[in-house]
């Protein structure tokens, strides 16, 4: 599928998403984000990708935030119901069956902070700055930034970031835990990559219960154990399983099929 803001590329099992307005330091628009919930709905139904990465174009930015032009002359019922698709998206990719990393290269301010932290799990480059400057226009993170920046690092730096709008580095983000691995800017791809062609030989089926069930943590309406209960049950359905059991005790590498 084409698109006018995304760049997509699938090479070994892993999908490349590049957010590719390098111009507006790849600002989410309304068009931006449509385009990304198809993309994310083409990588849940393609079986050739096994994982995806989320990047942005250019040496400045992974995304810059949302497009505020966007935001002029809205009322609250409107800017309500644009947190609400901006939220639905990103839960889009929270909940994705495949695992999804955020590669961030440069600045993930506002929108783009909230995007790299709907994604499973996130590296950066040594360049990379994050933030939530939304209270410096007067107004707050709609895309669920306050509730997975708490999850995240904690509640009384996620305060701090979210009222001060200051920016933190790369280094900073690795000692909060906001991200899991800093490279340099050369080398993120590639690593990113390297990370998940590890995780593209794994079981996708117990992949992608272990999504739902570490997700569930922050579900209040789920019990995570229950649910932890239920997936590891059904594991034992699969033809993973017994392929996964069988390499081990017969010392080979096991060779997963999803099924």
């Amino acid at each position: 599928m084409n698109y006018s803001t995304l760049l997509t590329s699938l090479e070994n099992h892993i999908l490349t998403i590049t957010i590719n307005r390098p111009d507006k330091l790849n600002a989410l628009n309304k068009t931006v984000m449509s385009e990304l919930e198809s993309a994310i709905t083409e990588f849940e139904s393609n079986p050739e990708a096994k994982a995806a990465i989320i990047t942005g174009a250019g040496p400045k930015s992974f995304v810059a935030g949302a497009d505020i032009s966007e935001f002029v002359g809205l009322s609250s019922a409107e800017g309500m119901e644009l947190a609400r698709t901006g939220q639905n998206i990103f839960f889009r990719i929270e909940n994705c069956s495949k695992p999804i990393m955020a590669a961030v290269n440069g600045f993930a301010l506002g929108g783009g902070c909230e995007l790299a932290m709907a994604c499973h799990f996130r590296i950066a480059s040594d360049a990379a700055k994050f933030g939530q400057p939304e209270i410096n226009l007067g107004i707050m993170p709609g895309y669920g930034g306050t509730q997975r920046l708490v999850q995240l690092i904690g509640k009384g730096r996620a305060f701090e970031m979210l009222m001060t709008g200051n920016m933190i580095g790369a280094t900073t983000a690795l000692q909060y835990g906001l991200v899991n691995h800093v490279f340099n800017s050369e080398e993120l791809l590639d690593k990113a990559k390297s990370i998940l062609s590890l995780i593209t030989t794994k079981a996708p089926l117990a992949l992608s219960r272990i999504i739902t069930a570490a997700n569930a943590v922050f579900d209040q309406s789920r019990n995570g154990y229950n649910v932890e209960v239920e997936a590891f049950g059904e594991c034992f359905n699969t033809e993973d399983m017994k392929e996964g059991t069988s390499a081990f005790l017969e010392k080979r590498k096991p060779v997963f099929k999803g099924k």
